[in-house]
């Protein structure tokens, strides 16, 4: 994916590592989230300045030999498209990375389509919550920025 020309309306979502890499490399077809989303489509996935603190994060790093502490940090790192978004399942152990307990009162977004950007990129605005506008400001949907 070539990364000279971001697209500026693109939303992100900040997924720590070694998560982002475990999408990116397309291990991980499901994002464990507290809630639901409606959204739909191509977003940009942003790797968090921290490391997942969860035990499984750990595991699935060693599992695929993944040096969480080489990855890039802080970053978009690639784009990812969200298919849909459903109440997790024990079902999706696998395709999330993580064991059945971490699923329990949480939701599934299913994920495809996983691209690397070249190289990371810097974001202009910081995140601000679970999405973000990386090269725009939140309220200015045509902002030339």
């Amino acid at each position: 994916m070539s990364d000279s020309h971001p697209n500026k309306q693109l939303i992100a979502l900040g997924v720590r590592q070694p998560w982002a890499e475990l999408i990116l490399r397309g291990i991980k077809t499901i994002e464990v989230r507290s809630q639901g989303t409606q959204r739909r489509g191509t977003i940009y996935l942003y790797s968090s300045k921290k490391l997942s603190d969860l035990p499984a994060a750990a595991v699935a790093a060693e599992k695929y030999g993944i040096d969480p502490e080489t990855l890039p940090m802080g970053r978009l790192v690639g784009t990812v498209e969200i298919l849909d978004s459903t109440i997790a399942e024990p079902a999706h152990t696998g395709k999330a990375c993580v064991p059945p307990e971490v699923l329990v009162d949480q939701f599934a977004w299913h994920l495809r389509n996983p691209q690397r950007l070249d190289e990371p990129l810097a974001v202009r605005f910081l995140p601000y919550g679970v999405w973000f506008y990386p090269f725009r400001r939140k309220n200015a949907p045509n902002a030339k920025t």
